[in-house]
């Protein structure tokens, strides 16, 4: 397996208003959609379907046993087929890495692991570009379960 680009963040964040200020008011991303009722935003350079994703906690770690604000998770890519996912999750597995999840954003599909420390990995490929470039809020669309 190889990593193509670290393909995006998600942060834990306090106040998704003030965070929304910052990284889209003033850095200058573009917010494809929400997601959560709401406390959770999808934003984007234009390079890919997002680059960003900021999910709204509160005073942590709240309603939200376990979470904390900053870091949630990094998201890696590594193709843009689902036989290359397959591949990398092979891969993985005879490594000794426990796959915590599988599951199909529908812009992408995804494992998520951890690292040596506990901190937590996406590795993803992307599906047809045309999928997010036809109708950016396709970030945000309901997460399903992947099968692979």
């Amino acid at each position: 397996m190889k990593a193509h680009y670290l393909g995006h963040v998600v942060f834990y964040v306090k106040d998704l208003q003030r965070s929304l200020a910052f990284y889209r008011d003033l850095l200058g991303f573009q917010e494809v959609g929400r997601i959560f009722n709401g406390a959770a935003a999808g934003l984007t350079s234009g390079r890919t379907h997002h680059e960003l994703l900021l999910i709204q906690v509160g005073d942590a770690p709240g309603p939200l046993q376990g979470r904390r604000r900053g870091l949630y998770h990094i998201g890696i890519k590594v193709g843009d087929s689902l036989d290359e996912l397959r591949a990398a999750k092979r891969e993985l597995e005879q490594a000794g890495v426990t796959i915590d999840g599988m599951s199909d954003h529908t812009v992408s599909q995804s494992l998520y692991l951890q690292d040596p420390d506990g901190n937590e990995v996406e590795v993803y490929v992307d599906a047809e570009q045309s999928v997010w470039e036809n109708d950016p809020a396709a970030v945000v669309s309901p997460i399903k379960p992947l099968y692979l």
